[in-house]
């Protein structure tokens, strides 16, 4: 939840046009509030117009009075010395200094070249910290199979419940199958889905939209568990969502993340190791794997802005390697 009286003025005119005319999900907004509202934190201490014992207090400083005149002062080097508190204090990885700095450029370039609100854009030449290459955790085709068996389950099921199970099954299909965003199979409604042509509508990353298609196992588990849900009191906001919790309310992300969890350890997965969204990687790289799906049908499969993104799932494994090896003509010589 952002508290908007924490903020200057200007700050929440950002959000405001963020949310509006460049149409950010929710999610964004507040990523925005907080990088923006930590470095404009800094900013005051770096500039000694606060008096903290030391940076560990730096998120308690209040920017609700901050004037424009000082955002006028802020340099490129100034911003830099942000990042650098960010990785001495906090061992933020690069990818949180990614975040940071996008955070940062859309903040200045509203400022200074849409609203012309301050003289000159510190962050116009202001660089993305290099990401190094990582390979996607996921899942083999065998621990794949082991997680559906367990949730599909009841007695070893982990929650030892049958609706739950059920419910369970038909969540950890579309994760494995459709390769959804959490917050994707999360806001699925019972209206979103077209049962005649097997595909349903979900909102992605920055709001848009994309169909993902249905298989006879997504379909089956769907099915399934429209059979044995809920019809009665149901949370009138809720009334539509296709996952509802015990509440009987709108399955909460952090719900589906305990679930997928428990269901992990269930398998005898490590959940310390694998996440929600490792199952994403997972659907992606049997596809690709097994599948011999094309990279651009890959791409939209996962609504992927960038081909570049989907192309981390095109690297080749260990089998892989090994059988390129025992393929040369002279492996027998």
């Amino acid at each position: 939840m952002i508290l908007r009286e924490h903020n200057p003025e200007f700050l929440n005119d950002f959000l405001d046009y963020s949310a509006t005319i460049l149409n950010k999900s929710t999610n964004t907004i507040k990523e925005y509030n907080y990088d923006i509202a930590h470095f404009l934190k800094f900013i005051q201490y770096h500039y000694k117009m606060v008096s903290i014992e030391s940076e560990e207090f730096i998120k308690e400083i209040d920017i609700s009075n901050m004037r424009l005149d000082t955002i006028s002062q802020i340099t490129l080097q100034d911003i830099h010395a942000f990042l650098g508190y960010l990785k001495n204090c906090y061992a933020s990885k690069p990818a949180t200094l990614a975040r940071k700095t996008a955070s940062i450029r859309m903040f200045f370039k509203y400022l200074c070249n849409k609203m012309k609100r301050i003289p000159n854009n510190p962050a116009q030449d202001l660089e993305s910290p290099k990401l190094g290459k990582r390979l996607p955790k996921y899942l083999t085709l065998e621990e794949s199979r082991k997680l559906l068996d367990v949730t599909k389950n009841p007695t070893i099921h982990a929650h030892g419940n049958h609706n739950n199970s059920v419910r369970d099954t038909a969540i950890i299909t579309l994760f494995l199958n459709c390769g959804m965003r959490l917050s994707e199979l999360t806001s699925i409604n019972i209206s979103d889905i077209d049962f005649e042509n097997n595909k349903l509508t979900v909102i992605g990353k920055g709001n848009k939209e994309r169909t993902v298609y249905l298989n006879k196992a997504c379909v089956k588990a769907i099915y399934a568990y429209l059979e044995i849900r809920p019809h009665d009191a149901i949370e009138f906001n809720s009334r539509n969502a296709l996952f509802l919790s015990e509440q009987r309310k709108r399955i909460s992300n952090r719900t589906v993340q305990h679930i997928v969890k428990q269901e992990f350890r269930a398998a005898g997965i490590d959940a310390t190791k694998y996440s929600v969204h490792k199952l994403r990687h997972t659907a992606a790289t049997l596809m690709y794997k097994y599948g011999q799906v094309d990279i651009r049908a890959l791409q939209e499969v996962l609504g992927h802005e960038s081909i570049a993104t989907t192309q981390i799932y095109t690297h080749v494994d260990d089998e892989q390697v090994r059988n390129a090896i025992e393929s040369n003509p002279l492996a027998e010589e």
